[in-house]
């Protein structure tokens, strides 16, 4: 009877031994698939018959757009997709690799094998996912290449170079790879998946073209396999899928009456004052002065062409959270839409550019998720893509890095929005401070109740002892 007691007080004050075995999340843990369209704008599928992605929204959540981070160009912006922080925090602050002092840059294929570029201080959310117990893959997205703290995603598969990215063929085996070998036979819990579509085909012809809408057809087809492809594994009860991209684009002016912004023709103006630079690389560009000049060439460029914003990267405006790093150089330039910056002469030819101001609603991607964790036919208004992060780690159930997102701006998108598998480092230490006072407490319940057991039980046997008659006492007794 006292033994039971014990156990019943032990099992309510102690979380430790009272709780579900999954931890303080009660929900079973579903596999994720996070995708990335490069490049495919929020209302891209406004013109176009999208059937597949038009299911996936009733089956789950669309959103009327996402906001990328400034700058609005693809391994920038796709790592934070990664880590939920945003440019001046994880460090990735363009495509290309560069050194100011011996001049070398790198483009941005060979850019993603630069270690110590990608690993600099924020995880990626393979190896946090890793390092708390899950199998992690990768597929040709950007940062997969790179070790961070002597660490690679575990399962991968790295872009090769020259890569087709508009080869349909290439999209279903990767799709196939990732179903019935990554997620079926590997049994990984989360995998990256990239697709360099609409990107390429949106600079190559522009935006608004009906080149871009076949792209546009394209991506939605893959989209239709990707979820019959689930189905055909036995994935789609345990499977999570969001869809989103990096940036969105929109179409560079050309042609009679545009002033083209070229830096070498503003009056006062001279690259012999600039150390280093970065431009010619569409609408944005950096700039090392030489030392003492960086007054002369700001003062120079700032109102030297009416498209051109030209900020000392202290006076960058605060909502670009695009100044802090040291990576950044000390003059910052970003064009007007529809304008790119040039250096010596007009030398890009793209129909169509993004890396402008993450406020332009062309800078914009899409956003789509679709699984047993989300609400079914759900529109949501706008968010930043920093908040993805926080959401894909509560859907895996892990304790995520220190980021610049909230999972409070996703919730209302679950079915178990009440519900937070360790959603912050915090909230975590909390529940195994928690439990640790409470199973210390539990014990000395137990210990209490045991001792008070056994002396009540000893003391009763010396009662007993002392009330039980003697022999001479039962003689005279049957006497």
């Amino acid at each position: 009877m006292f033994l039971s007691v014990c156990v019943l007080c032990l099992l309510a004050l102690s979380p430790a031994l009272g709780a579900p075995a999954k931890g303080p999340c009660a929900r079973p843990r579903n596999k994720l698939l996070f995708i990335s369209f490069d490049g495919f704008r929020w209302d891209y599928d406004r013109d176009v018959d999208t059937p597949n992605l038009d299911r996936m929204a009733e089956d789950g959540v669309k959103a009327a757009y996402v906001t990328p981070p400034y700058l609005t160009v693809t391994s920038p912006t796709h790592f934070t997709l990664l880590t939920g922080r945003y440019i001046e925090n994880h460090g990735v602050i363009h495509n290309m690799w560069f050194n100011v002092s011996t001049q070398e840059k790198k483009q941005y294929y060979q850019t993603q094998f630069v270690d110590d570029y990608w690993d600099n201080g924020s995880l990626p959310i393979w190896i946090t996912a890793q390092r708390q117990g899950l199998k992690a893959g990768s597929l040709h997205f950007p940062g997969t290449a790179a070790t961070y703290q002597e660490e690679v995603v575990q399962v991968r598969q790295v872009e090769p170079f020259l890569y087709d990215h508009n080869n349909e063929t290439d999209w279903r085996l990767n799709v196939d790879r990732v179903m019935g070998d990554w997620f079926g036979r590997q049994d990984l819990d989360l995998v990256t998946l990239y697709f360099g579509e609409p990107d390429g085909t949106g600079h190559k012809y522009g935006p608004e073209t009906p080149e871009r809408r076949a792209a546009v057809r394209q991506v939605d087809r893959t989209v239709g396999y990707i979820r019959h492809a689930a189905r055909s594994h036995g994935l789609a009860d345990r499977l999570n899928v969001i869809i989103t991209a990096d940036h969105g684009m929109t179409t560079v002016r050309r042609g009679a009456g545009v002033n083209e912004i070229v830096l070498a023709d503003i009056p006062g103006f001279s690259f012999r004052d600039v150390k280093f630079h970065l431009v010619d690389y569409g609408p944005s560009g950096m700039l090392l002065p030489r030392d003492g000049l960086l007054e002369k060439v700001y003062r120079a460029l700032k109102g030297g062409h009416p498209n051109l914003h030209v900020y000392k990267k202290e006076d960058m405006p605060a909502r670009l959270h695009f100044s802090k790093h040291p990576r950044i150089l000390p003059i910052i330039l970003w064009a007007d839409p529809g304008y790119v910056i040039n250096g010596f002469l007009p030398l890009q030819f793209n129909k169509g550019e993004h890396g402008f101001d993450n406020e332009l609603m062309e800078m914009k991607p899409f956003f789509r998720a679709a699984g047993p964790d989300f609400l079914r036919g759900l529109l949501v208004g706008g968010f930043e893509t920093v908040n993805i992060y926080p959401l894909m780690c509560h859907l895996l159930g892990i304790t995520p890095e220190i980021n610049d997102g909230s999972l409070d701006v996703t919730r209302h998108m679950l079915v178990h929005s009440d519900s937070v598998c360790e959603t912050t480092a915090g909230e975590s230490l909390g529940w195994r401070v928690m439990v640790g006072l409470s199973a210390v407490a539990g014990f000395l319940v137990l210990t209490f109740v045991v001792m008070t057991t056994w002396s009540k039980c000893r003391r009763d046997r010396e009662s007993s002892s002392l009330d039980q008659p003697t022999e001479d006492q039962e003689k005279q007794t049957s006497l």
